[in-house]
């Protein structure tokens, strides 16, 4: 228990070094003002490469719960993405190929609406627990230093690193508002910690997509 404590307080002073504070001086993972892209800056900076985009998995059938999951692999027993979810993940992939922006490594927390969410965006998905920001079924043994030292590093040179997660582990990280199903939060590494550059709604991928076409 000492240990894991340790390690969230850890994850909480790396993040707070990083993000700008409210007025309660509590990080919030709005993007910055000094730092923030939008419109066409955006795009560019999106095509250069060298930046993290974490996505909240698309939208979900909340009839269903994870309540009896017995094990990642177990669909059945988890909350899955609904059809809207699986039409919104395939838009989403469908608008990043037509900016073509430079997919690097796709790494998903291994719940099927996760993984769902990154292969239907990419085409591919390498699970991992340190996205999830704990091992097992239970967040009782969370400990986010591993995701904030993920997101703190540089992807492969000219790409991106795609993260398709959840909303809590993020937060956890980053602070509020919590991100939206679908929604990405693009992500600058800074020193130890990271910088939040921007955040991309569901939709605004397509308006961002339509806008490229138009200039060109």
């Amino acid at each position: 228990m000492l240990h894991r404590n340790i390690g969230a307080r850890c994850a909480a002073a790396i993040a707070a070094l990083v993000f700008a504070f409210t007025a309660q001086g509590e990080p919030q993972s709005s993007p910055d003002p000094a730092h923030a892209l939008e419109g066409a800056a955006l795009v560019a900076a999106l095509r250069a490469g060298g930046l993290t985009l974490y996505f909240r998995h698309t939208a979900t059938d909340f009839s269903q719960s994870d309540r009896g999951m017995t094990g990642h692999a177990d669909c059945a027993t988890q909350r899955n993405l609904s059809e809207a979810g699986r039409a919104q993940a395939r838009a989403i992939g469908e608008a990043i190929r037509v900016l073509a922006l430079p997919v690097g490594e796709v790494i998903a927390s291994p719940f099927c609406r996760t993984m769902e969410t990154g292969q239907l965006m990419f085409g591919r998905a390498q699970p991992s627990t340190v996205v999830r920001g704990y091992e097992g079924m239970s967040p009782a043994n969370a400990d986010y230093t591993k995701l904030v030292a993920l997101l703190a590093s540089p992807p492969k040179e000219g790409t991106l690193r795609m993260i398709t997660s959840h909303g809590n582990p993020f937060r956890a990280v980053a602070g509020p508002p919590h991100l939206d199903e679908g929604e990405a939060a693009v992500l600058r590494p800074a020193g130890m910690g990271f910088a939040v550059v921007a955040r991309i709604r569901r939709g605004d991928w397509e308006t961002l997509a339509a806008a490229m076409a138009n200039n060109r």
